[in-house]
C-alpha cells in the first residue's frame, strides 16, 4: 500500500472524513459546515469546516488548519502516523479527492487567526438582544465585558468580549464562539478568602445575575475559559480556604469536579448538582428565570452558597 503524501492527503474531502469518524454537521451554510467540536463535549456548534477550502476552525480553542492539522490533534499522533492511517481509510472508504479552492494562493502570515481590531463599551443591539436571550442584563455584562471588533479569514465581525489574564478575549455572539490568542484563565480578585470557579464567562455572568439583588460573602472569581486550564489552576485554587465549583453537568465537567473532590473534599464543594444532565449555570438561569425575577431563587442560592452546600 502506497502511503499518501501531504499534498494528496490535503485533497481528501474533510466533510467526508469527519463523517467517517462519526461527526455530522449541525448546520450547513453554503460551503460552511458547523459541528459540535470533535475535541470536547458541547451543545452549541463552534467547529467550522469550509468544504471548498478544506480547512477547519475551532472557535472554542482559537485554532484551525487543514486535514493534517486536524488529524494530528485529534489522534495525538505524528504526521507520518496520520498519513499511514489516512492511506488505509482512503482505500476502504473511497474518499472524494479534490484540490482545495485556495491551492496555489499565497496566504498572509497569521491567516486563520483572530485579529482584534477595536474594543468599546458594550451596546450594539444584536449583542444586547443576544444577552437578553440568555437572561443576562446588559448592565451586568457591561461591568465585565467589552464589545470587540475582530477580523478572521479576511472578514470583520463583532462580539461580546471577555478578557483573560494574558490579554486575549473570549468572544461570543449568537452565531459562534471564539477565542483570540493567547488563551488563558481570568482571575478576578474581590478580597475574599474563598474562590468560586466557573467553566465559561456566561456561567459567571449568570451567577452575577442570580446575586444582583442579594450580595453574599465576597469570594474571588476564577473563570477557566476552557477546562484544559483546570489542572494548571490547581495551585491558585489551593491558595483559598474553600473552593465553590460550578462546572457544567456534562461528562467532562462532572469528571473534573470529581477529581477536585478527591484532592480535598473539605476544601472543594460541588455546587452544580441542581443543574440537569448536560446543563450549565446559564441553562439553569434561563430555565429558572421566572423564579429569579421573583427573588426566590437568589435567596435560596445565596444561603446554600454561603453554607458551601450542594444546591
Amino acid at each position: 500500500m502506497k502511503k499518501l503524501s501531504c499534498r494528496e492527503a490535503r485533497q481528501i474531502d474533510l466533510v467526508e472524513y469527519l463523517a467517517a469518524l462519526g461527526h455530522q454537521p449541525k448546520n450547513i451554510r453554503n460551503q460552511d459546515y458547523w459541528y459540535c467540536s470533535p475535541f470536547r463535549d458541547e451543545k452549541t456548534p463552534s467547529f467550522k469546516v469550509n468544504r471548498a477550502r478544506s480547512i477547519w476552525y475551532d472557535f472554542g480553542e482559537g485554532k484551525g488548519g487543514d486535514i493534517i492539522d486536524f488529524g494530528v490533534e485529534y489522534f495525538s499522533c505524528s504526521v507520518s502516523e496520520l498519513l499511514e492511517g489516512l492511506s488505509k481509510k482512503s482505500l476502504s472508504l473511497n474518499f472524494s479527492f479534490h484540490s482545495p479552492a485556495f491551492a496555489g494562493e499565497k496566504k498572509e502570515p497569521g491567516y486563520g487567526k483572530i485579529i482584534i481590531l477595536k474594543d468599546r463599551a458594550l451596546g450594539a443591539p444584536p449583542l444586547v438582544q443576544y444577552l437578553q436571550k440568555r437572561c443576562i442584563p446588559k448592565e451586568i455584562a457591561a461591568q465585565y465585558c467589552r464589545e470587540i471588533d475582530f477580523e478572521l479569514y479576511g472578514k470583520k465581525f463583532s462580539a461580546i468580549g471577555f478578557a483573560n489574564d494574558k490579554g486575549g478575549f473570549e468572544l461570543r455572539n449568537e452565531h459562534f464562539k471564539a477565542g483570540s490568542s493567547p488563551k488563558a484563565i481570568t482571575f478576578l480578585v474581590q478580597g475574599g478568602k474563598e474562590l468560586t470557579v466557573f467553566e465559561g464567562f456566561f456561567d459567571f455572568l449568570s451567577f452575577q445575575t442570580l446575586y444582583k439583588n442579594n450580595p453574599t460573602i465576597p469570594t474571588n472569581i476564577l473563570v477557566l475559559n476552557s477546562l484544559s486550564f483546570f489542572h494548571q489552576a490547581k495551585d491558585l485554587m489551593d491558595k483559598h480556604q474553600r473552593v465553590h465549583l460550578y462546572l457544567d453537568r456534562n461528562k467532562q465537567g462532572i469528571e473534573f469536579t470529581r477529581q477536585a473532590l478527591l484532592w480535598d473534599e473539605k476544601k472543594y464543594k460541588d455546587l452544580s448538582t441542581s443543574f440537569a444532565q448536560g446543563q450549565d449555570m446559564n441553562d439553569w438561569l434561563i430555565e429558572k428565570s421566572s423564579l429569579v425575577d421573583s427573588g426566590l431563587m437568589t435567596e435560596n442560592l445565596r444561603y446554600r452558597h454561603r453554607k458551601g452546600r450542594s444546591i
